[in-house]
């Protein structure tokens, strides 16, 4: 901008177009005078280089060596521009003192006005009330842009922290999912073992392969959340969920845990978004934890409809509530599915059957084949 500026004021074509106020008679300019007048049109353009890092000293020079250039009839110049935009770049970029600089250039201009009419310019209050208005304009124009990249940082920054809070949630949810249906599925499983360890040992070894395998599939979906938290790493989505499919690899285990579980699924199964086969897969998960802990050795349904623009998910455990669970409740886990699913532009009811026959979760997905 200050090369620029300058390259013009030096430009015989447009040198002499520029911001005038004082109007005096023009002097001659060579000699001595017109190394003055090039130094003046210097001053007022080259300090446009530290107009954002030093606005106030910017307009400090080229409001003084404007000023100096009015009482000495400088001729017109281009370089006068200067004072126009050192006054936006103050309004723009200057943090601190802005009404004391503001206060210093009004009374400045006030006594350049009055030392202008005693040297005889034509110009009249009038006159000089209008060149000051265009000041001021120019000068809140900088101050509005100011206030509007200080909301615009404040908006960048609310929306990255809702950003990461709801990530946060996210992970929390994913969590709560994983580990609370896979430790849910070992207690059960482990206490089926302990049962059959005195009744009937030949089976035991059935328990304890099933508390393996609940652990690998525990520590399998842990290892793809910890691979999403890593701050280098990129999993592509069908590593980081479950697909659709997984869900017979959760009736499996929870039969597998004692529970009895009737799967079936309805309609041609297509290819849907990440977000849409997760929330699929986390709600059949979540439903059959719930069974686990709660009714353990109810006969559980467990109903799949796939449809053109959505996926809807039944899972009925009949029968009232065991009176022990089997593990405690956080409370957590359906709060945060209903979340999930309402994220996606769905819906989650959930709540016991008329006359305590049981408990029903069920969830609408909206979401097109991809």
């Amino acid at each position: 901008m200050a090369a620029v500026v300058t390259v013009l004021a030096f430009t015989p074509t447009v040198a002499h177009i520029g911001p005038e106020i004082g109007d005096l008679p023009q002097r001659d300019t060579g000699g001595i005078d017109a190394v003055i007048d090039a130094a003046l049109t210097l001053a007022m353009c080259l300090p446009l280089a530290v107009r954002s890092r030093l606005p106030a000293v910017c307009l400090s020079v080229i409001g003084t060596a404007f000023a100096i250039g009015q009482v000495l009839s400088h001729p017109d110049t281009f370089g006068k521009v200067g004072i126009l935009l050192a006054l936006y770049a103050a309004g723009a970029h200057l943090a601190r003192f802005r009404r004391g600089l503001a206060a210093t250039l009004t009374a400045g201009y006030a006594v350049l006005t009055v030392v202008l009419h005693d040297l005889g310019s034509p110009q009249r209050f009038p006159d000089f009330l209008a060149f000051y208005l265009v000041l001021v304009v120019i000068w809140l124009a900088g101050t509005g842009m100011r206030r509007w990249r200080a909301e615009e940082t404040e908006r960048r920054r609310l929306a990255a922290e809702v950003a990461a809070a709801t990530e946060r949630a996210r992970i929390a949810r994913d969590l709560h999912d994983v580990v609370t249906h896979h430790v849910t599925a070992m207690v059960v499983q482990a206490d089926a073992a302990q049962f059959l360890l005195d009744s009937a040992p030949d089976r035991t070894g059935t328990g304890l392969r099933a508390i393996s395998d609940t652990g690998r599939r525990a520590l399998t979906e842990l290892r793809t959340l910890l691979g999403i938290l890593e701050a280098t790493g990129e999993p592509g989505t069908a590593d980081r969920t479950p697909a659709l499919g997984k869900v017979a690899d959760l009736v499996e285990q929870a039969r597998l845990s004692g529970q009895p579980v009737e799967w079936t699924e309805r309609g041609d199964r297509l290819p849907r978004s990440v977000d849409v086969e997760l929330a699929t897969y986390r709600v059949v998960q979540e439903a059959l934890t719930n069974a686990l802990k709660h009714a353990t050795g109810n006969p559980t349904q467990v109903l799949v409809r796939h449809g053109e623009d959505h996926v809807e998910v039944e899972v009925i455990t009949l029968g009232p509530p065991a009176g022990d669970t089997a593990t405690p409740s956080g409370g957590r886990g359906l709060t945060g599915l209903r979340e999930r699913v309402r994220m996606l532009g769905g819906d989650l009811v959930s709540g016991a059957l008329p006359d305590d026959a049981g408990f029903r979760v069920w969830a609408m997905i909206p979401g097109s084949p991809t």
